[in-house]
């Protein structure tokens, strides 16, 4: 079995891939921001596309994306709000979750969740 740090790379990995055969346009990954990271920043029908990918190798006590806190929304929400201005990006932003598990055969299953928060739900 792959390690906790292997199996979140494959899961980003994974969904990367995801998102560019569905039409999006990967611009970076694993941006940091003072303590804060985005895991994927895409692009795509000329949105900001901000995307938290939360891999768990079972789903018995939490979803993955139920490990999304307010916490660490209001990080991501300061990483892109540096992201948009640090790149002169004046496109609206949306905030994704992308879920990572695998299946009882071990098939790693992708869940996309659009508009998971808002910069709002910071507060």
């Amino acid at each position: 079995m792959a390690t906790h740090n292997d199996f979140g790379q494959i899961a980003e990995d994974l969904a990367a891939e995801y998102l560019q055969k569905n039409g999006y346009k990967i611009l970076t990954r694993n941006f940091r921001f003072q303590k804060a990271e985005i895991d994927i920043i895409a692009e795509k029908e000329g949105l900001i596309i901000i995307v938290e990918v939360k891999a768990r190798s079972t789903d018995v006590f939490i979803l993955p994306q139920e490990a999304v806190t307010k916490s660490k929304i209001k990080s991501i929400v300061i990483a892109a709000n540096h992201y948009l201005d640090e790149f002169n990006k004046n496109s609206e932003a949306r905030f994704d979750i992308i879920s990572v598990l695998p299946d009882k055969k071990g098939n790693l299953n992708i869940e996309h969740i659009e508009n998971a928060f808002e910069a709002l739900d910071a507060n």
